[in-house]
């Protein structure tokens, strides 16, 4: 986890417990929320994944599949223990973001601004811009490089193409319609699990690897764990699951839980529901791309990915196409899902930093600063790809940067433990 990450979690148990000290004003019931408790098991659990579902399948963004690639084509199943260890810090993390939405009815840049100085805010929200768009460079690159390497021709009009597609879903299609389309998008994910069946897996020792870890005291092994830390836990899908806990409020019409507290026990069962669901299969996912890569790759020799895109195209001679065209099909398709939420993960930041009308169950006329990072982020990131900045550095470079904000963080426990 790099340092910003570190920040970031520290405010966000501070400003978690400045907002929990709102006082109640009144009740209302929601009905929408009975439904939750209705019907099987199956049934409940399905109707309460939302938020928490596409948050966490966007965490397995192109960016991120090359990143347990390289892991798993470096070290094998050794490393297979951090997707473990990571979940349920991972998942209580995202639960706060989301409580944070909920209690309040704000994301987490507007409760930045009323608890901590504008220049903290601005700072942070910058940093997390020059994440956001090396990510989407990144991402919108591999995406058109998996599609070259289905269908041939110009990866940079893939790439411009994809970039558009998702700008146009975002701005244009209805929340309701938009939120319904991420949600089947994240059954994508699963081409991950059909890559790890189709190939010849020992796995005796990748469960071994898993749940008793071997743990080595050396740079390169450090450097793989922060890697996947970093990249499991990151900043953008805390402001985008708060955000989407105010916008899943807003579509049925209910109050923040500081106004109607009745509601509370009910409505923190469905999100940590739809959380920890979420954040299992995200990595669940991240685990099976460790493990095909680690049968596939370091069984042969390959130690070496910089690209998704790479460790697909690596695949196609070892596993045989058919492996290769579902990794290829899953780069493509998580990356539809994670474009949107990164791009939209920085225009809620920027809009509640200067109190503009954020969210996409607006219209585009009532909400033009809103839609419009939305397309900058995304064309800035799209640029990357073609002005000779590497977007997979630019990614390091910005978990640098990130770096250099973590000694923030004791600033920001001391004024917690001033309050």
């Amino acid at each position: 986890m790099d340092g910003f990450s570190g920040v970031a979690l520290t405010l966000l148990k501070v400003v978690y417990t400045m907002a929990v000290r709102e006082k109640p004003m009144t009740d209302r019931a929601d009905p929408a929320l009975n439904q939750v408790q209705s019907g099987g098991l199956l049934g409940r659990v399905a109707r309460a994944l939302g938020p928490g579902l596409v948050t966490g399948a966007a965490d397995d963004d192109p960016s991120g599949i090359a990143t347990y690639s390289q892991v798993g084509a470096q070290f094998g199943y050794q490393l297979s223990w951090i997707m473990l260890f990571s979940y349920p810090l991972m998942a209580v993390t995202q639960a706060i973001a989301a409580r944070i939405g909920l209690v309040t009815g704000r994301g987490i840049a507007q409760n930045l601004r009323r608890h901590y100085p504008r220049w903290l805010l601005r700072v942070v929200v910058l940093l997390l811009l020059v994440a956001n768009v090396a990510n989407l460079g990144a991402d919108l690159g591999a995406m058109g490089s998996a599609v070259q390497l289905l269908a041939g021709g110009p990866a940079l009009v893939y790439t411009i193409m994809l970039a558009g597609l998702c700008v146009l879903l975002e701005v244009f299609m209805s929340y309701a319609t938009y939120a319904s389309v991420l949600k089947w998008l994240t059954l994508t994910l699963f081409s991950y699990v059909v890559v790890v069946f189709a190939v010849d897996v020992p796995w005796g020792a990748a469960l071994k690897a898993t749940f008793v870890p071997e743990i080595v005291f050396n740079s390169q092994h450090a450097m793989a764990v922060v890697a996947v830390l970093g990249t499991t836990i990151s900043p953008y899908l805390f402001f985008w699951q708060a955000a989407q806990e105010v916008e899943e409020q807003v579509r049925r019409a209910t109050l923040p839980l500081y106004v109607m507290p009745s509601e509370a026990g009910l409505e923190m069962k469905r999100m940590s529901v739809d959380t920890w669901v979420g954040m299992g299969i995200s990595n669940l996912i991240s685990l099976f791309i460790i493990i095909a890569t680690a049968a596939t790759l370091h069984a042969h020799g390959i130690t070496e990915i910089q690209t998704s895109s790479q460790a697909a195209e690596a695949l196609r001679p070892i596993a045989g196409p058919l492996t290769f065209f579902i990794f290829a099909l899953g780069i493509i398709g998580t990356g539809l899902l994670a474009v949107p939420v990164l791009a939209g993960s920085a225009a809620y930041a920027v809009c509640e930093t200067f109190d503009w009308v954020e969210g996409l169950d607006h219209k585009v006329k009532d909400a033009r600063a809103f839609y419009g990072v939305i397309a900058l982020a995304t064309f800035v990131g799209l640029c990357l790809n073609f002005v000779g900045i590497d977007p997979i550095k630019a990614l390091y470079w910005s978990a640098v940067l990130n770096g250099g904000f973590g000694g923030a963080h004791h600033g920001v426990d001391a004024a917690d433990r001033g309050q």
